[in-house]
């Protein structure tokens, strides 16, 4: 059964429960006796629901397109009815969700069976899984470095094989970076492609998005087209795809104009094995018959963005903590909270509406900017990260609360890295402030322009024939899907 796991996908394991030679029981028990194995040394479950989830399988599981699949729910923005929801904090103590969230209801409608909740930084504000009330998050190809985040339990427990995908969201690379940090396809969707309700409506203005982080691209595919479409009272929709996500996957996209930046778009220095995972991948596109055009700039003034992107994270953390005070009936009590995210909520107390309302318009004025300036391009391929995972490490509490416990790592870290998906090998490209780019354009371009959902991220089917994986030198991995530490 362990083999079964390590070598087959969402698709494939829930084909196995379809045709009656595996159980949804099966399955679920193999894959907790995975995470107890693994757990100790990973970290990666906020909250764990292996009884629930034993209970579930025993009884009706839905025949959606992931029968049977055991199934893991990232600890922030989401809520699984009965089950603990802390968002990485203390402040919220051991509080139990009353309801699904739409998108938990629509993962259960799928088929797939929660066995717990992933970890996440404070409120999901860092771009790793380090929490005060948790601890760190191992990455299982080398558990010295970290998952990246948010999403980083998420991204942990799908490398180390205990589930073949997991729920992840995204606000500014967490979704991406976690992928790249564990060797895994992650797709961030255009806005209002996936819901946040009942709780929500959007979030941050929009920037935040639901969806996962997969073992393969069909999975995400199909996950998509199983969780896609707006809820009753959203406050607005993304246009229908014109087909199926799952039926883009191995479609011929033609030659694709494709314009790619080495650098990092917040000016840092790129480390020496990204710029050759870049290499690689432009090697591969030129190969296969693709335009390859070189910027020399992408962002006209990074600084703008970033000051601006803060002024809206520092609202959205004020708006959440508020929102749990009232849920909870408590104040806001900065010994509860991490450092880094008081001084965010300060900052936004601080701001005023017009500051809020001229920071989201800053920012929607840089999409209109970066669409014009790449509306001639199919894709834009940039590092994801500026240099491989850092080490993982987290800070004790202190004996006040003021100062800072933890440091903030570069969101605009980048790298690039080659997938498989079955006996198709992908591209896939990531870059943490290019999801800007699509709030304007995404969705405005012909399917032709847009083989992957949303300029954000983008992937090219490519031949079967023509691709080695390469994993991250750096971190001296096995090939992807079955880290060293955890056979």
């Amino acid at each position: 059964m362990a083999s079964v796991l390590d070598d087959l996908d969402a698709t494939d394991l829930a084909a196995l429960v379809r045709s009656g030679e595996l159980s949804a029981l099966e399955l679920v028990e193999s894959a907790i006796a995975r995470a107890e194995r693994v757990e100790p040394a990973l970290s990666a479950f906020a909250t764990q629901a292996f009884d629930q989830a034993r209970e579930t399988a025993r009884g009706f599981v839905p025949s959606g397109p992931f029968c049977g699949v055991p199934f893991v729910v990232k600890d922030l923005a989401a809520s699984c009815a009965g089950l603990r929801v802390t968002e990485g904090s203390r402040l919220l103590g051991d509080h139990v969700a009353k309801h699904d969230s739409e998108l938990v209801a629509r993962f259960r409608r799928a088929g797939l069976i929660v066995i717990g909740l992933s970890t996440a930084s404070e409120l999901g504000t860092l771009p790793s899984a380090e929490t005060l009330r948790f601890g760190a998050t191992k990455n299982p190809w080398d558990p010295s470095r970290h998952t990246g985040g948010s999403s980083g339990g998420s991204a942990a427990l799908v490398a180390a094989g205990v589930v073949p995908m997991a729920h992840a969201n995204d606000f500014g690379g967490s979704i991406r970076i976690p992928a790249a940090c564990c060797g895994l396809f992650g797709l961030k969707p255009t806005r209002a492609r996936t819901p946040l309700g009942p709780d929500f409506g959007d979030l941050a203005s929009g920037l935040v998005h639901q969806h996962a982080v997969t073992r393969s691209v069909r999975d995400s595919a199909r996950l998509l087209d199983a969780i896609r479409g707006t809820a009753r009272g959203d406050p607005y929709c993304a246009p229908a795809p014109e087909r199926a996500y799952a039926d883009e996957v191995g479609a011929v996209p033609g030659r694709l104009r494709i314009a790619f930046y080495a650098g990092d778009l917040g000016g840092a220095p790129v480390h020496a094995d990204c710029r050759a995972a870049l290499r690689d991948a432009l090697a591969l596109l030129g190969d296969l018959g693709h335009e390859l055009i070189e910027l020399d700039r992408v962002l006209e003034r990074p600084d703008v963005l970033t000051g601006n992107f803060v002024a809206v994270l520092a609202a959205h953390v004020g708006s959440t903590l508020l929102h749990w005070a009232r849920v909870l009936k408590r104040a806001v009590d900065r010994d509860l909270i991490e450092p880094h995210n008081f001084a965010l909520f300060e900052m936004g107390k601080a701001a005023s509406s017009s500051d809020y309302l001229a920071a989201v318009q800053a920012l929607q004025r840089i999409a209109r900017e970066l669409a014009h300036r790449l509306s001639e391009y199919d894709l834009l391929l940039t590092p994801t990260l500026a240099e491989p995972p850092l080490c993982a490490r987290v800070a004790k509490p202190r004996s006040t609360s003021r100062g800072p416990a933890t440091e903030l790592a570069d969101h605009e870290l980048c790298h690039v890295r080659q997938a498989r998906n079955g006996d198709r090998h992908v591209i896939e490209a990531r870059g943490c402030a290019a999801h800007v780019a699509s709030l304007a354009c995404a969705e405005a371009c012909s399917r032709g322009r847009r083989r992957a959902q949303g300029r954000a991220r983008s992937s090219c089917p490519a031949s079967r024939n023509n691709v080695a994986s390469s994993p991250n030198r750096a971190m001296k991995c096995t090939p992807i899907g079955k880290p060293a530490s955890f056979q």
